[in-house]
């Protein structure tokens, strides 16, 4: 798809259009025709602008049909980036549907209700190529409609971020395809290779340690998640040097269970199907490492997966059992279906004690708690610095992500503790927060944050901008914490 600025296109240069109407109907610069219509359509109260709100019809442009589709922005009052994102991305794909190949886009009325010409740029482009993607590899009959060209006018569009968004959007639709592969084809050492082959195209380095290296680095708590599987673990480590002049280093860590049984606490069925998309953390760095090199981003960076099954076996780790891990601690298991933490606590450890980061942000499909708490709609967050949270949360506003932070009361921490051993992997309720918690209690004396995106980083249905499955949440907000750590 090229997306690109043309202030003359025509309806007879395309053969579908998105056509944005705020609220008071500025009408000016339309075609008479086209004015007609809309007026008849607020006459009759099918379509009046508001926001949430659309109609499409077939269009006859001299001799050749075109298809329309007019959404509405609403007012100043009501407009909101992520209610345009879900509008325009339904609108695509309804139009898409009737396999169109040129699309055309006329945005003029939203210039006197939301004139960011910047963020509405790079929000066009992440939104047209993020509603494009769906996920059908695997089809037998796929058939897949390619709209050729977008041709954009009405607003004063910015073409470097454009070009920003197009790098975010298929970055963010890169981590899709990863979280969407079916297990028995995404191991942890294909994902590794594909890891590897991302870095070569967009401009990081990628190590990939294996099982001996692992061993060696006395990742004890990682490894006993790994053991039941006859898949070998990976540690895949991703650096980019962005600032050669500074010495600091942000540090990403995300959850790589490229499937998750639950262990000998083993789930339901119905809980175990989507368990493919429990490395939807590893998804969100590796896309995020890409988006960060493309953009060139003035910032270093480490990002660190340790990516294992967690599966049954003869050799599968225990609820009763007491681990070790690579920072020291003991950890009772509670539940081997608590999985996610023991390896994101020794791929924690690494990332502070080999990769020298400052600052440390992990991300995971940590807990069903987040669910409950948040629903679908946003990730919690825990944070030991006030600081780094702040830029965090800012920078998921700029990616219009959803984030709510949680509390760490002391008496939080004493949930974490068990007679038997340092730490047990199982706490209980608030569980988001003690799975956080229990994290945190291998950070040393740096800014920490930790994101839990079990309810964001998959969807049951296709709405707006998100197709049936994965929706790469974090790729986009972990980029912008880069950017403004570059400033």
């Amino acid at each position: 798809m090229q997306i690109r600025i043309d202030e003359n296109w025509k309806m007879s240069d395309v053969d579908g259009a998105i056509i944005g109407i705020s609220q008071n109907f500025d009408l000016s610069g339309f075609p008479d025709r086209l004015s007609a219509v809309l007026r008849q359509l607020k006459e009759n109260e099918l379509f009046q602008g508001k926001i949430d709100e659309s109609y499409t019809l077939t269009w006859m442009n001299d001799s050749e049909w075109v298809e329309l589709v007019f959404i509405g922005l609403g007012n100043d009052e009501k407009f909101t980036r992520s209610k345009l994102r879900a509008e325009l991305g339904d609108a695509y794909r309804t139009l898409k549907k009737k396999k169109i190949k040129t699309l055309g886009l006329d945005l003029r009325s939203l210039k006197s209700i939301y004139d960011e010409k910047k963020a509405v740029s790079r929000l066009i482009a992440e939104t047209l190529i993020m509603s494009d993607y769906s996920f059908d590899d695997y089809k037998s009959d796929r058939k897949k409609h390619e709209l050729k060209s977008v041709l954009l006018k009405g607003f004063s569009f910015d073409q470097d971020s454009l070009d920003e968004g197009e790098i975010l959007g298929k970055s963010n639709v890169f981590a899709r395809s990863l979280t969407n592969m079916p297990a028995n084809a995404l191991t942890p050492t294909k994902l590794a290779k594909m890891a590897s082959e991302y870095g070569e195209t967009c401009g990081f380095d990628v190590e990939i340690k294996d099982f001996e290296d692992i061993v060696a680095l006395n990742m004890e708590a990682f490894l006993s998640v790994s053991k039941g599987s006859t898949e070998p673990p990976k540690l895949i480590v991703m650096r980019y040097n962005g600032n050669e002049k500074s010495d600091k280093r942000l540090g990403l860590v995300g959850k790589g269970l490229t499937y998750d049984s639950g262990g000998l606490s083993i789930k339901p069925t119905a809980s175990m199907v989507n368990m493919k998309d429990d490395m939807g953390g590893a998804s969100a760095v590796i896309g995020a490492m890409g988006a960060i090199a493309q953009m060139g981003v003035k910032t270093n960076v480490t990002a660190v997966v340790a990516a294992c099954e967690n599966m049954i076996s003869g050799h599968s780790y225990k609820p009763g059992d007491i681990i070790s891990s690579m920072g020291g601690k003991s950890i009772f298991i509670g539940n081997t279906d608590a999985e996610g933490r023991l390896t994101l606590v020794d791929a924690v450890t690494y990332i502070q004690n080999h990769e020298n980061v400052d600052m440390v942000l992990d991300i995971a499909t940590l807990t069903g708690a987040a669910i409950h708490c948040l629903g679908n709609d946003a990730s919690a967050i825990l944070s030991n610095d006030d600081t780094f949270y702040s830029i965090v949360e800012n920078a998921f506003k700029k990616a219009d992500e959803n984030q709510w932070r949680m509390p760490i009361f002391d008496e939080y921490k004493e949930l974490i503790k068990h007679e038997q051993a340092d730490l047990t992997n199982s706490a209980g309720s608030p569980g988001t927060i003690t799975a956080g918690m229990f994290i945190e209690a291998f950070v040393k004396d740096i800014p920490w944050v930790h994101i839990d995106i079990a309810g964001t980083a998959f969807r049951d249905k296709q709405k707006g901008i998100f197709s049936k499955g994965g929706t790469g949440a974090g790729v986009r907000p972990l980029y912008f914490l880069a950017k403004k750590l570059s400033e």
